[in-house]
């Protein structure tokens, strides 16, 4: 029974490691404790323990324990709880050599292959994996030299900060956007609104014009007309005035002429 126990438990830890699969070196996973909150805190110490007890090299202890607590605090450990069991798995301490390196680059790219990342523009993907790549890179420099990781550690939080701040902004532009496209389409519907009262208004005042010039026309027609018949009405007196003026004239000097006659005699 015991081996086909120990063959179950490499199959575990085998497929933990598959699931938690990352560009990060990391050390084996340790098995903390069965509980997940009474011996949380003994098994991690327990733990550290049991990763402290595979350094050989006893007198360098102090720096080597001094460099996995800088790694620690730069990458911290992985914790999960598996079929009540749990879990965590440190960052490797092991110093990387030339071929890690070749082979870190072609996992890159084997996995911007296999999770289709795009290479252009905004992708998620591609930014995580390149942020694991990044850490690894740290990883392995941290370990020759810890000052320069640590330097390289205030770039990365630099980097994502500013990136942060891009994407606040980006954010809060597109927000901004889509406020002003709102108040836009408002905007245009009051606008269209108010364009069609103004048109109905226009039609209406079109149409009192129309009204106004009908009336004019009729007006000036029928005053055309009462002029011309009192002109009409006024030559036929004047004519009549003539008419009576003459006969009056010709009346009197009817009336005059005997009378001159009769004073020459």
């Amino acid at each position: 029974r015991r081996p086909r126990t120990r063959r179950v438990f490499g199959f575990k830890v085998a497929a933990m490691l598959q699931a938690t699969k990352s560009l990060i070196k990391y050390d084996n996973p340790i098995l903390v404790s069965t509980s997940k909150t009474k011996n949380k805190d003994k098994g991690l110490a327990a733990a550290k323990g049991a990763k402290g007890k595979k350094l050989p090299p006893v007198e360098s202890k102090a720096s080597v324990t001094q460099t996995e607590d800088i790694l620690n605090s730069i990458l911290p450990p992985r914790e999960w709880t598996e079929d009540g069991q749990l879990w965590v798995q440190y960052v490797s301490s092991t110093p990387a050599t030339r071929l890690d390196v070749i082979n870190l680059q072609e996992e890159l790219d084997r996995k911007l292959q296999q999770r289709q990342a795009r290479e252009t523009g905004i992708c998620p993907v591609r930014e995580e994996l390149y942020s694991q790549c990044f850490d690894e890179l740290i990883r392995q420099v941290t370990i020759n030299c810890a000052e320069r990781g640590l330097l390289l550690l205030r770039c990365r939080d630099e980097i994502r900060m500013t990136i942060a701040a891009y994407q606040t902004l980006y954010e809060s532009s597109v927000a901004f956007g889509m406020r002003k496209a709102l108040q836009a389409e408002q905007g245009k519907a009051e606008m269209e609104q108010k364009i069609k009262q103004l048109e109905a208004d226009k039609k209406d005042l079109e149409r009192q014009i129309q009204d106004l010039k009908a009336k004019c026309e009729a007006i000036e027609k029928r005053e055309s007309e009462r002029r011309a018949l009192d002109e009409k009405k006024h030559a036929e007196e004047v004519q009549f005035l003539k008419r009576t003026n003459q006969q009056q004239k010709q009346q009197l000097e009817s009336i005059l002429a005997p009378s001159q006659a009769g004073g020459k005699k």
